[in-house]
């Protein structure tokens, strides 16, 4: 796959994180990390309009750039621009977990032991999503991941380990250097807790200790 299509995708699902619904986003992040373009280029466009999200400019240029290489129908694609400001999800972040989950809980230790001191991987934390349209009551788990590469094939492996431990519509957010934050994943960082750091040394953290 052209890293360059790659990337734009994998900005493109980042940037839909909490307007997408969990169980489509995690499911086209899937897709991408096995390289099922064909797939993406036909479902994606067709998700943005069935759920009704319109693109700013800059993601209307990653969509164009990310799938219509790959057969995206250009009229799907060109309906996705709106005009309109992004909705608002009325989601809030909290650090500390629910008391539902235990206190060894088995989705940390296991993130903990795959990515601490690994190559490419910066921080990684973790904050409880409340909130939004669809999940009023349930604390939803977030796992946000810095890296300097393999984006796609992280957010994949990621998510079929919180699949494997019962999350079936993970929220796992791989963040590349020099990513410009929306502001569903600067609410997460502002209100997460730190669960390792990998081999990579940023020379900054995420979220000010």
């Amino acid at each position: 796959m052209d890293p360059d299509i790659e990337d734009s995708c994998h900005e493109l699902l980042l940037r839909l994180a909490g307007r997408l619904p969990d169980q489509t986003l995690w499911r086209f992040r899937d897709w991408l990390g096995e390289g099922a373009m064909g797939t993406l280029a036909r479902t994606l466009p067709k998700a943005l309009l069935k759920h009704r999200i319109d693109l700013e400019q800059s993601e209307y240029r990653l969509l164009v750039a990310g799938l219509i290489p790959h057969g995206a129908d250009w009229h799907q694609v060109s309906s996705a621009l709106g005009v309109d400001d992004v909705t608002d999800t009325r989601y809030t972040f909290h650090s500390s977990a629910p008391d539902w989950v235990n206190s060894v809980d088995s989705v940390s230790v296991l993130v903990h032991a795959t990515l601490r001191g690994r190559p490419d991987v910066g921080e990684v934390r973790e904050s409880w999503r409340h909130g939004g349209v669809t999940d009023e009551h349930e604390a939803k788990r977030v796992l946000l991941v810095t890296a300097l590469s393999g984006t796609t094939r992280l957010t994949g492996e990621l998510q079929r380990v919180l699949r494997v431990l019962g999350d079936e519509e993970p929220s796992v957010e791989v963040l590349p250097p020099r990513f410009e934050l929306p502001e569903y994943h600067r609410a997460a960082l502002a209100n997460s807790r730190l669960v390792c750091v990998g081999a990579v040394d940023t020379g900054h953290r995420l979220v000010s200790a």
